[in-house]
């Protein structure tokens, strides 16, 4: 009876690591960047492109960084003629798929700067996803963002 028993925990075992795996391990950060604040204000932007190696969804439910005083998932909306900043709950990464955060759209806000970003300084993000699992990226600040493929983060 306790051969019986041997292969379904083995198989357990094996499969455990796959089922646990998580947003932070399927998806990866290319080319953060923060861009600097500017003089007088206490609050920034990060971008990113997300890509999602996974064959199912993830999401990012939130980000944080010692630099801020508090750091907020937003996008952009068209309201009445006007563009403006409004917070969302999650950003979603579909399977196979990537998400950029970029100018005008998705984006990290990073509000109430401990100390002023610095073109050429960098900080640190921790990016929560859904099912758990989180990330830390080291993010350079730079005035300019494209989008570019540049330096890859895992």
């Amino acid at each position: 009876m306790k051969r019986r028993l041997v292969f379904p925990v083995v198989l357990i075992s094996l499969l455990a690591p796959a089922v646990l795996a998580g947003g932070a391990d399927h998806v990866e950060v290319v080319n953060p960047t923060a861009r600097p604040n500017p003089p007088g204000q206490k609050q920034t932007a990060a971008y990113m492109i997300l890509r999602n190696r996974d064959k199912r969804e993830h999401t990012l439910v939130k980000a944080s960084s010692p630099a801020a005083g508090a750091t907020e998932l937003h996008t952009v909306v068209k309201e009445n003629g006007m563009m403006k900043m409004r917070p969302v709950e999650k950003i979603a990464i579909k399977a196979g798929g990537e998400t950029r955060l970029q100018p005008g759209g998705l984006h990290i806000m990073l509000i109430n700067l401990k100390a002023p970003l610095k073109e050429g300084g960098k900080i640190t993000l921790t990016l929560t996803f859904g099912d758990g699992p989180r990330t830390q990226v080291h993010v350079p600040v730079r005035t300019v963002y494209d989008g570019a493929e540049g330096g890859r983060h895992h």
